[in-house]
Protein backbone atom coordinates (compact mmCIF):
# COMPACT_ATOMS: atom_id res chain seq x y z
CA UNK A 1 0.00 0.00 0.00
CA UNK A 2 1.36 3.38 -0.98
CA UNK A 3 1.35 5.93 1.84
CA UNK A 4 1.86 9.73 1.66
CA UNK A 5 5.27 9.30 3.24
CA UNK A 6 6.25 6.72 0.57
CA UNK A 7 5.15 9.09 -2.17
CA UNK A 8 7.18 11.93 -0.69
CA UNK A 9 10.27 9.68 -0.43
CA UNK A 10 9.91 8.74 -4.10
CA UNK A 11 9.54 12.38 -5.04
CA UNK A 12 12.73 13.27 -3.10
CA UNK A 13 14.60 10.40 -4.80
CA UNK A 14 13.56 11.67 -8.23
CA UNK A 15 14.64 15.21 -7.37
CA UNK A 16 18.00 13.94 -6.09
CA UNK A 17 18.58 12.13 -9.39
CA UNK A 18 17.66 15.27 -11.32
CA UNK A 19 20.03 17.41 -9.25
CA UNK A 20 22.82 14.87 -9.86
CA UNK A 21 22.27 15.00 -13.61
CA UNK A 22 22.34 18.79 -13.61
CA UNK A 23 25.44 19.09 -11.41
CA UNK A 24 27.59 16.28 -12.87
CA UNK A 25 29.05 18.14 -15.92
CA UNK A 26 30.24 21.11 -13.87
CA UNK A 27 33.61 21.49 -12.20
CA UNK A 28 33.62 20.65 -8.47
CA UNK A 29 33.24 23.86 -6.54
CA UNK A 30 31.62 22.83 -3.24
CA UNK A 31 32.63 25.01 -0.32
CA UNK A 32 33.80 28.27 -1.91
CA UNK A 33 33.38 31.87 -0.80
CA UNK A 34 30.06 33.53 -1.75
CA UNK A 35 28.62 30.20 -2.90
CA UNK A 36 24.94 29.26 -2.67
CA UNK A 37 23.97 25.66 -1.83
CA UNK A 38 20.59 24.17 -2.74
CA UNK A 39 19.84 20.65 -1.51
CA UNK A 40 17.28 17.95 -0.85
CA UNK A 41 17.56 15.26 1.78
CA UNK A 42 15.81 12.32 3.39
CA UNK A 43 15.63 12.30 7.17
CA UNK A 44 14.94 9.72 9.86
CA UNK A 45 13.84 11.04 13.26
CA UNK A 46 13.74 9.20 16.56
CA UNK A 47 11.25 11.17 18.65
CA UNK A 48 11.39 11.47 22.41
CA UNK A 49 8.90 8.72 23.35
CA UNK A 50 8.51 9.74 26.98
CA UNK A 51 7.13 13.24 26.39
CA UNK A 52 6.06 13.21 22.73
CA UNK A 53 4.92 9.60 22.40
CA UNK A 54 5.51 9.54 18.62
CA UNK A 55 6.70 6.68 16.41
CA UNK A 56 10.14 6.92 14.72
CA UNK A 57 9.66 7.72 11.01
CA UNK A 58 11.31 8.82 7.76
CA UNK A 59 10.70 12.19 6.19
CA UNK A 60 12.09 14.57 3.54
CA UNK A 61 13.24 18.13 3.37
CA UNK A 62 15.30 20.80 1.66
CA UNK A 63 18.01 23.32 2.52
CA UNK A 64 19.38 26.64 1.28
CA UNK A 65 22.89 27.72 2.37
CA UNK A 66 25.26 30.59 1.77
CA UNK A 67 29.07 30.41 2.31
CA UNK A 68 30.41 33.47 4.07
CA UNK A 69 33.92 32.04 3.79
CA UNK A 70 35.35 28.70 2.72
CA UNK A 71 34.94 27.44 6.28
CA UNK A 72 31.81 29.28 7.49
CA UNK A 73 28.25 29.11 6.13
CA UNK A 74 24.67 29.83 7.23
CA UNK A 75 21.71 27.61 6.33
CA UNK A 76 17.93 27.62 6.36
CA UNK A 77 16.27 24.18 6.19
CA UNK A 78 12.87 22.61 6.45
CA UNK A 79 11.57 19.02 6.43
CA UNK A 80 8.28 17.13 6.83
CA UNK A 81 7.67 13.80 8.59
CA UNK A 82 4.33 11.98 8.92
CA UNK A 83 4.27 9.83 12.07
CA UNK A 84 1.80 8.30 14.54
CA UNK A 85 1.11 8.46 18.24
CA UNK A 86 2.23 5.36 20.11
CA UNK A 87 -0.91 5.38 22.23
CA UNK A 88 -3.67 5.24 19.60
CA UNK A 89 -1.87 5.39 16.19
CA UNK A 90 -3.30 8.81 15.43
CA UNK A 91 -1.57 10.43 12.45
CA UNK A 92 0.64 13.37 13.33
CA UNK A 93 2.27 15.65 10.74
CA UNK A 94 5.56 17.16 11.99
CA UNK A 95 6.95 20.14 10.04
CA UNK A 96 10.38 21.43 11.14
CA UNK A 97 11.94 24.81 10.20
CA UNK A 98 15.49 25.58 11.27
CA UNK A 99 18.35 28.06 10.98
CA UNK A 100 21.95 26.85 11.44
CA UNK A 101 25.46 28.25 11.28
CA UNK A 102 28.13 25.76 10.14
CA UNK A 103 31.90 25.55 10.52
CA UNK A 104 33.62 23.47 7.81
CA UNK A 105 37.03 21.77 8.09
CA UNK A 106 38.29 20.96 4.57
CA UNK A 107 40.09 17.62 4.41
CA UNK A 108 41.16 17.51 0.76
CA UNK A 109 39.66 19.10 -2.35
CA UNK A 110 35.96 19.76 -1.71
CA UNK A 111 35.70 17.03 0.93
CA UNK A 112 35.05 18.49 4.36
CA UNK A 113 33.81 17.64 7.85
CA UNK A 114 31.36 20.11 9.32
CA UNK A 115 29.62 20.89 12.58
CA UNK A 116 26.67 23.21 13.04
CA UNK A 117 24.48 24.66 15.75
CA UNK A 118 21.20 26.51 15.50
CA UNK A 119 17.55 26.96 16.41
CA UNK A 120 14.54 25.06 15.09
CA UNK A 121 10.75 25.24 15.41
CA UNK A 122 8.64 22.10 14.88
CA UNK A 123 4.89 22.30 14.14
CA UNK A 124 2.89 19.19 15.16
CA UNK A 125 -0.55 18.88 13.50
CA UNK A 126 -3.20 16.27 14.41
CA UNK A 127 -6.40 16.36 16.48
CA UNK A 128 -4.32 18.42 18.88
CA UNK A 129 -1.94 21.05 17.51
CA UNK A 130 1.19 22.39 19.26
CA UNK A 131 4.62 23.86 18.48
CA UNK A 132 8.01 23.08 20.07
CA UNK A 133 11.11 25.29 19.79
CA UNK A 134 14.63 24.20 20.71
CA UNK A 135 18.28 24.15 19.85
CA UNK A 136 20.09 21.57 17.75
CA UNK A 137 23.59 20.29 16.98
CA UNK A 138 24.50 18.82 13.55
CA UNK A 139 27.67 16.97 12.51
CA UNK A 140 28.72 15.13 9.35
CA UNK A 141 30.90 14.94 6.22
CA UNK A 142 30.48 16.62 2.82
CA UNK A 143 31.49 14.31 -0.05
CA UNK A 144 31.92 15.82 -3.56
CA UNK A 145 30.14 14.17 -6.48
CA UNK A 146 31.36 14.76 -10.03
CA UNK A 147 30.92 18.50 -10.35
CA UNK A 148 29.05 21.23 -8.51
CA UNK A 149 27.44 18.66 -6.26
CA UNK A 150 28.08 16.87 -2.98
CA UNK A 151 26.46 14.29 -0.73
CA UNK A 152 25.83 15.29 2.87
CA UNK A 153 25.54 12.65 5.60
CA UNK A 154 24.73 14.02 9.01
CA UNK A 155 23.54 13.28 12.51
CA UNK A 156 21.26 15.66 14.35
CA UNK A 157 20.31 16.11 18.02
CA UNK A 158 17.54 18.49 19.12
CA UNK A 159 16.83 19.62 22.65
CA UNK A 160 13.54 21.31 23.58
CA UNK A 161 13.75 22.81 27.10
CA UNK A 162 9.97 22.73 27.66
CA UNK A 163 7.75 20.73 25.32
CA UNK A 164 4.17 21.85 24.57
CA UNK A 165 3.00 18.29 23.78
CA UNK A 166 -0.18 17.16 25.57
CA UNK A 167 0.76 15.48 28.82
CA UNK A 168 4.45 16.52 28.57
CA UNK A 169 6.08 17.02 31.95
CA UNK A 170 9.25 18.78 30.82
CA UNK A 171 11.59 19.02 27.86
CA UNK A 172 12.15 16.60 24.98
CA UNK A 173 15.23 15.25 23.19
CA UNK A 174 14.99 14.08 19.56
CA UNK A 175 17.81 12.54 17.50
CA UNK A 176 17.99 11.77 13.82
CA UNK A 177 20.08 11.23 10.69
CA UNK A 178 19.80 12.45 7.14
CA UNK A 179 21.32 11.89 3.72
CA UNK A 180 20.99 14.33 0.88
CA UNK A 181 22.39 15.79 -2.31
CA UNK A 182 23.27 19.46 -2.75
CA UNK A 183 24.23 21.51 -5.77
CA UNK A 184 26.31 24.70 -5.65
CA UNK A 185 26.05 27.89 -7.63
CA UNK A 186 27.96 31.15 -7.84
CA UNK A 187 31.09 31.68 -5.76
CA UNK A 188 34.29 29.75 -6.50
CA UNK A 189 37.46 31.18 -7.94
CA UNK A 190 37.25 34.31 -10.13
CA UNK A 191 38.01 34.12 -13.86
CA UNK A 192 41.71 34.06 -14.68
CA UNK A 193 42.31 34.87 -18.37
CA UNK A 194 46.10 34.45 -18.31
CA UNK A 195 46.03 31.36 -16.08
CA UNK A 196 48.45 32.76 -13.50
CA UNK A 197 46.32 31.91 -10.46
CA UNK A 198 45.22 35.53 -9.88
CA UNK A 199 41.66 36.36 -10.89
CA UNK A 200 41.03 38.98 -13.54
CA UNK A 201 39.55 41.40 -11.00
CA UNK A 202 42.76 41.46 -8.92
CA UNK A 203 45.26 40.92 -11.76
CA UNK A 204 47.35 44.07 -12.43
CA UNK A 205 49.19 42.27 -15.23
CA UNK A 206 46.46 40.43 -17.18
CA UNK A 207 48.71 39.34 -20.08
CA UNK A 208 51.33 37.38 -18.12
CA UNK A 209 52.86 34.60 -20.30
CA UNK A 210 51.90 31.04 -19.37
CA UNK A 211 54.27 29.45 -16.85
CA UNK A 212 55.63 32.68 -15.37
CA UNK A 213 55.66 33.06 -11.58
CA UNK A 214 53.58 36.02 -10.33
CA UNK A 215 53.10 37.99 -7.12
CA UNK A 216 49.83 38.55 -5.27
CA UNK A 217 48.60 41.06 -7.85
CA UNK A 218 49.40 38.84 -10.83
CA UNK A 219 52.59 40.51 -11.99
CA UNK A 220 55.65 38.43 -12.99
CA UNK A 221 59.18 38.74 -11.61
CA UNK A 222 62.56 38.69 -13.32
CA UNK A 223 65.04 38.05 -10.49
CA UNK A 224 68.17 38.08 -12.66
CA UNK A 225 67.02 40.99 -14.90
CA UNK A 226 67.62 39.07 -18.15
CA UNK A 227 64.15 39.85 -19.62
CA UNK A 228 63.05 36.20 -19.22
CA UNK A 229 60.45 35.91 -16.46
CA UNK A 230 60.83 33.67 -13.40
CA UNK A 231 59.05 30.38 -13.91
CA UNK A 232 59.94 30.43 -17.63
CA UNK A 233 63.62 31.17 -16.97
CA UNK A 234 65.56 27.87 -16.99
CA UNK A 235 68.69 29.67 -15.74
CA UNK A 236 67.33 31.97 -12.99
CA UNK A 237 70.73 33.12 -11.67
CA UNK A 238 72.22 34.55 -14.88
CA UNK A 239 74.75 37.35 -14.17
CA UNK A 240 73.57 40.88 -15.02
CA UNK A 241 74.52 41.89 -18.56
CA UNK A 242 74.90 38.39 -20.02
CA UNK A 243 73.17 37.61 -23.33
CA UNK A 244 70.48 34.90 -22.95
CA UNK A 245 68.30 32.75 -25.21
CA UNK A 246 64.52 32.39 -25.06
CA UNK A 247 64.86 30.02 -22.10
CA UNK A 248 66.88 32.61 -20.14
CA UNK A 249 70.20 30.73 -20.41
CA UNK A 250 73.49 32.50 -21.28
CA UNK A 251 75.97 31.53 -24.02
CA UNK A 252 79.78 31.46 -24.08
CA UNK A 253 81.01 31.35 -27.68
CA UNK A 254 84.73 31.32 -26.85
CA UNK A 255 84.30 28.80 -23.97
CA UNK A 256 86.31 30.88 -21.49
CA UNK A 257 83.59 30.59 -18.76
CA UNK A 258 82.73 34.29 -19.14
CA UNK A 259 79.31 34.73 -20.77
CA UNK A 260 78.62 36.65 -23.97
CA UNK A 261 77.52 40.19 -23.18
CA UNK A 262 79.87 40.35 -20.17
CA UNK A 263 82.91 39.08 -22.08
CA UNK A 264 85.06 42.09 -23.03
CA UNK A 265 87.35 39.80 -25.07
CA UNK A 266 84.84 37.54 -26.89
CA UNK A 267 87.46 35.93 -29.18
CA UNK A 268 89.77 34.45 -26.55
CA UNK A 269 91.70 31.52 -28.15
CA UNK A 270 90.75 28.03 -27.03
CA UNK A 271 92.79 26.90 -24.04
CA UNK A 272 93.77 30.37 -22.85
CA UNK A 273 92.96 31.39 -19.29
CA UNK A 274 90.66 34.39 -18.82
CA UNK A 275 90.09 36.93 -16.05
CA UNK A 276 86.68 38.03 -14.73
CA UNK A 277 86.21 40.22 -17.84
CA UNK A 278 86.93 37.33 -20.21
CA UNK A 279 90.35 38.65 -21.23
CA UNK A 280 93.45 36.41 -21.30
CA UNK A 281 96.56 37.44 -19.31
CA UNK A 282 100.17 37.10 -20.51
CA UNK A 283 102.24 36.89 -17.33
CA UNK A 284 105.66 36.78 -18.98
CA UNK A 285 104.77 39.35 -21.70
CA UNK A 286 105.85 37.07 -24.55
CA UNK A 287 102.60 37.55 -26.54
CA UNK A 288 101.50 33.96 -25.83
CA UNK A 289 98.53 33.86 -23.46
CA UNK A 290 98.62 32.03 -20.14
CA UNK A 291 97.02 28.61 -20.48
CA UNK A 292 98.51 28.21 -23.97
CA UNK A 293 102.00 29.25 -22.87
CA UNK A 294 103.97 26.07 -22.07
CA UNK A 295 106.94 28.12 -20.83
CA UNK A 296 105.24 30.72 -18.60
CA UNK A 297 108.47 32.11 -17.08
CA UNK A 298 110.27 33.14 -20.26
CA UNK A 299 112.67 36.07 -19.60
CA UNK A 300 111.51 39.37 -21.08
CA UNK A 301 112.88 40.00 -24.54
CA UNK A 302 113.42 36.38 -25.52
CA UNK A 303 112.06 35.17 -28.87
CA UNK A 304 109.39 32.45 -28.43
CA UNK A 305 107.51 29.97 -30.61
CA UNK A 306 103.72 29.54 -30.81
CA UNK A 307 103.75 27.65 -27.51
CA UNK A 308 105.57 30.48 -25.72
CA UNK A 309 108.91 28.65 -25.41
CA UNK A 310 112.24 30.40 -26.20
CA UNK A 311 114.96 29.18 -28.56
CA UNK A 312 118.76 29.15 -28.23
CA UNK A 313 120.26 28.54 -31.68
CA UNK A 314 123.92 28.77 -30.57
CA UNK A 315 123.30 26.69 -27.41
CA UNK A 316 125.11 29.16 -25.13
CA UNK A 317 122.25 29.16 -22.58
CA UNK A 318 121.33 32.74 -23.49
CA UNK A 319 117.99 32.83 -25.32
CA UNK A 320 117.60 34.28 -28.80
CA UNK A 321 116.31 37.81 -28.57
CA UNK A 322 118.39 38.41 -25.41
CA UNK A 323 121.61 37.03 -26.94
CA UNK A 324 123.59 40.02 -28.23
CA UNK A 325 126.26 37.78 -29.73
CA UNK A 326 124.34 35.24 -31.79
CA UNK A 327 126.42 32.48 -33.36
CA UNK A 328 128.82 31.98 -30.44
CA UNK A 329 131.03 28.90 -31.16
CA UNK A 330 129.99 25.76 -29.27
CA UNK A 331 131.52 25.41 -25.81
CA UNK A 332 132.60 29.02 -25.47
CA UNK A 333 131.87 30.60 -22.09
CA UNK A 334 129.60 33.61 -22.43
CA UNK A 335 128.28 36.37 -20.22
CA UNK A 336 124.63 37.21 -19.50
CA UNK A 337 124.37 38.91 -22.90
CA UNK A 338 125.59 35.82 -24.74
CA UNK A 339 128.98 37.29 -25.55
CA UNK A 340 132.39 35.75 -24.86
CA UNK A 341 133.27 35.90 -21.13
CA UNK A 342 136.63 37.21 -19.90
CA UNK A 343 139.46 34.58 -19.96
CA UNK A 344 142.09 33.86 -17.29
CA UNK A 345 144.64 31.74 -19.10
CA UNK A 346 147.06 31.25 -16.19
CA UNK A 347 144.25 30.70 -13.73
CA UNK A 348 145.62 33.30 -11.32
CA UNK A 349 142.32 35.06 -10.76
CA UNK A 350 143.19 37.98 -13.03
CA UNK A 351 141.63 38.10 -16.46
CA UNK A 352 144.02 38.17 -19.37
CA UNK A 353 142.90 41.69 -20.31
CA UNK A 354 144.19 42.96 -16.92
CA UNK A 355 146.98 40.47 -16.22
CA UNK A 356 150.40 42.15 -16.46
CA UNK A 357 152.03 38.77 -15.75
CA UNK A 358 150.08 36.39 -17.99
CA UNK A 359 152.33 33.36 -17.48
CA UNK A 360 152.31 33.10 -13.70
CA UNK A 361 152.98 29.47 -12.62
CA UNK A 362 149.84 27.58 -11.67
CA UNK A 363 148.89 28.09 -8.03
CA UNK A 364 150.95 31.21 -7.59
CA UNK A 365 149.64 33.99 -5.39
CA UNK A 366 149.52 37.15 -7.46
CA UNK A 367 148.58 40.75 -6.89
CA UNK A 368 145.88 42.73 -8.61
CA UNK A 369 148.14 42.99 -11.71
CA UNK A 370 148.43 39.21 -11.89
CA UNK A 371 152.06 39.25 -10.72
CA UNK A 372 153.81 37.47 -7.84
CA UNK A 373 153.82 39.71 -4.71
CA UNK A 374 156.81 40.37 -2.63
CA UNK A 375 154.78 40.37 0.60
CA UNK A 376 151.18 41.64 1.01
CA UNK A 377 150.46 42.99 -2.41
CA UNK A 378 146.75 43.69 -1.85
CA UNK A 379 147.44 45.26 1.56
CA UNK A 380 144.68 43.29 3.20
CA UNK A 381 146.78 42.28 6.19
CA UNK A 382 147.27 38.70 5.02
CA UNK A 383 150.67 37.70 3.63
CA UNK A 384 150.72 36.73 -0.01
CA UNK A 385 151.91 33.22 0.76
CA UNK A 386 148.82 32.70 3.00
CA UNK A 387 146.43 34.84 1.01
CA UNK A 388 143.87 32.71 -0.84
CA UNK A 389 142.46 35.88 -2.36
CA UNK A 390 145.64 37.85 -3.13
CA UNK A 391 143.95 40.52 -5.24
CA UNK A 392 141.34 41.76 -2.78
CA UNK A 393 140.39 45.38 -3.59
CA UNK A 394 141.80 47.96 -1.15
CA UNK A 395 139.68 48.54 1.92
CA UNK A 396 137.88 45.17 1.67
CA UNK A 397 137.27 43.42 4.99
CA UNK A 398 138.83 39.98 4.73
CA UNK A 399 138.94 36.81 6.81
CA UNK A 400 142.05 35.02 8.10
CA UNK A 401 142.90 33.66 4.66
CA UNK A 402 142.63 37.06 2.96
CA UNK A 403 139.24 36.54 1.29
CA UNK A 404 136.39 39.06 1.43
CA UNK A 405 133.96 38.68 4.31
CA UNK A 406 130.51 38.60 2.70
CA UNK A 407 128.31 38.08 5.72
CA UNK A 408 128.38 39.82 9.10
CA UNK A 409 126.89 38.19 12.22
CA UNK A 410 124.80 40.50 14.41
CA UNK A 411 126.38 40.64 17.88
CA UNK A 412 123.00 40.80 19.63
CA UNK A 413 120.81 38.33 17.67
CA UNK A 414 123.70 36.18 16.38
CA UNK A 415 121.90 36.16 13.02
CA UNK A 416 123.79 36.37 9.75
CA UNK A 417 122.89 39.60 7.94
CA UNK A 418 122.16 39.60 4.18
CA UNK A 419 124.58 41.45 1.88
CA UNK A 420 123.31 44.10 -0.53
CA UNK A 421 125.55 44.14 -3.59
CA UNK A 422 126.28 47.85 -3.85
CA UNK A 423 127.46 48.77 -7.34
CA UNK A 424 125.80 45.83 -9.11
CA UNK A 425 123.54 47.42 -11.72
CA UNK A 426 121.64 46.41 -14.84
CA UNK A 427 120.46 47.88 -18.11
CA UNK A 428 117.17 49.77 -17.59
CA UNK A 429 114.21 47.37 -17.55
CA UNK A 430 116.45 44.39 -18.42
CA UNK A 431 118.45 41.68 -16.71
CA UNK A 432 121.78 42.53 -18.40
CA UNK A 433 124.65 43.42 -16.03
CA UNK A 434 126.58 46.61 -16.59
CA UNK A 435 130.33 46.24 -16.94
CA UNK A 436 130.81 48.28 -13.79
CA UNK A 437 129.15 45.44 -11.86
CA UNK A 438 131.90 42.92 -12.69
CA UNK A 439 134.38 44.24 -10.14
CA UNK A 440 131.90 43.78 -7.27
CA UNK A 441 130.92 40.32 -8.45
CA UNK A 442 134.57 39.30 -8.85
CA UNK A 443 135.04 39.93 -5.12
CA UNK A 444 131.97 37.83 -4.33
CA UNK A 445 133.21 35.01 -6.56
CA UNK A 446 136.62 35.19 -4.90
CA UNK A 447 135.06 34.73 -1.45
CA UNK A 448 132.77 31.90 -2.50
CA UNK A 449 135.59 30.02 -4.20
CA UNK A 450 137.65 30.36 -1.04
CA UNK A 451 134.73 29.12 1.10
CA UNK A 452 133.13 26.21 -0.79
CA UNK A 453 131.12 25.23 2.31
CA UNK A 454 129.10 28.47 2.13
CA UNK A 455 125.82 28.27 0.18
CA UNK A 456 123.96 31.42 -0.80
CA UNK A 457 120.65 32.62 -2.16
CA UNK A 458 120.82 35.39 -4.76
CA UNK A 459 117.66 37.48 -4.37
CA UNK A 460 116.51 39.98 -7.00
CA UNK A 461 114.36 42.97 -5.91
CA UNK A 462 112.61 45.76 -7.84
CA UNK A 463 110.70 48.91 -7.02
CA UNK A 464 106.89 49.04 -7.39
CA UNK A 465 106.90 50.75 -10.78
CA UNK A 466 105.21 48.68 -13.50
CA UNK A 467 103.09 45.53 -13.30
CA UNK A 468 103.65 42.89 -10.66
CA UNK A 469 104.17 40.12 -13.22
CA UNK A 470 106.82 42.15 -15.09
CA UNK A 471 108.65 43.00 -11.84
CA UNK A 472 108.60 39.38 -10.67
CA UNK A 473 110.02 38.20 -13.97
CA UNK A 474 112.62 41.01 -14.05
CA UNK A 475 113.79 40.39 -10.46
CA UNK A 476 114.29 36.67 -11.13
CA UNK A 477 116.09 37.41 -14.41
CA UNK A 478 118.54 39.73 -12.65
CA UNK A 479 119.22 37.16 -9.92
CA UNK A 480 119.87 34.59 -12.65
CA UNK A 481 122.25 36.98 -14.41
CA UNK A 482 124.32 37.37 -11.21
CA UNK A 483 124.38 33.60 -10.72
CA UNK A 484 125.48 33.06 -14.32
CA UNK A 485 128.31 35.58 -13.95
CA UNK A 486 129.53 33.99 -10.69
CA UNK A 487 129.37 30.58 -12.34
CA UNK A 488 131.59 31.83 -15.13
CA UNK A 489 134.07 32.88 -12.47
CA UNK A 490 134.15 29.27 -11.31
CA UNK A 491 131.64 29.24 -8.46
CA UNK A 492 129.80 25.88 -8.55
CA UNK A 493 126.11 26.19 -9.48
CA UNK A 494 125.21 23.94 -6.57
CA UNK A 495 126.63 26.56 -4.18
CA UNK A 496 124.03 29.12 -5.36
CA UNK A 497 120.27 29.38 -5.75
CA UNK A 498 118.15 32.27 -7.08
CA UNK A 499 114.88 33.92 -6.13
CA UNK A 500 112.92 36.80 -7.63
CA UNK A 501 110.99 38.85 -5.05
CA UNK A 502 109.81 41.68 -7.31
CA UNK A 503 108.56 44.65 -5.24
CA UNK A 504 107.41 42.49 -2.30
CA UNK A 505 110.33 43.32 0.08
CA UNK A 506 111.07 47.06 -0.11
CA UNK A 507 113.70 48.59 2.19
CA UNK A 508 112.64 52.17 1.45
CA UNK A 509 109.59 54.07 0.25
CA UNK A 510 108.55 53.70 -3.39
CA UNK A 511 107.15 57.23 -3.33
CA UNK A 512 110.53 58.91 -4.06
CA UNK A 513 113.23 58.50 -6.68
CA UNK A 514 115.86 57.76 -4.01
CA UNK A 515 113.62 55.22 -2.30
CA UNK A 516 112.92 53.38 -5.53
CA UNK A 517 116.63 53.34 -6.32
CA UNK A 518 117.35 51.64 -2.97
CA UNK A 519 114.63 49.08 -3.57
CA UNK A 520 116.21 48.04 -6.90
CA UNK A 521 118.94 45.74 -5.58
CA UNK A 522 120.47 42.28 -5.46
CA UNK A 523 120.93 40.69 -2.03
CA UNK A 524 123.00 37.69 -1.00
CA UNK A 525 121.74 35.58 1.89
CA UNK A 526 123.64 32.73 3.48
CA UNK A 527 121.38 29.67 3.60
CA UNK A 528 123.52 27.19 5.56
Amino acid sequence: MTTPTTKRAATVANLVLALTAIAAPAVAQAGKVKQVELGLYGVFTKFDNSNLGLDDKFGAGGRLSYFLTRTLSIEASGDFTETQTLANSETVRATRMAGTIFAHAPIFGSTAFYVGAGYEQTFYRSSQEFNDGGIHLIVGPRLPVGGRAAFRLEGRATYVPSSNAPGASGGSFNIGASIGLSVYAFGGPPRDADGDGVGNVDDNCPDTPRGADVDTVGCPNDSDNDSVLDGIDECPATPVGADVNDAGCPSDDDLDTVYNGIDICPDTPAGALADENGCPPDSDSDSVFDGIDQCPDTPMGADVNALGCPSDEDSDLVYDGIDQCAGTPPGMAVDAMGCAAPVDSDMDGVFDTLDECPNTPPGSIVDARGCLPDSDTDLDGVADRLDRCPSTPPGTTVDNVGCPVLFVVDEVTQETQPLILQGVNFAIGRSILTEASYAVLNVVAMSLLANPDVSIQIGGHTDATGSLSTNMSLSLGRAEAVRAYLARQGVPLGQMETRGYGPDRPIATNATVDGRSLNRRVELTRIN
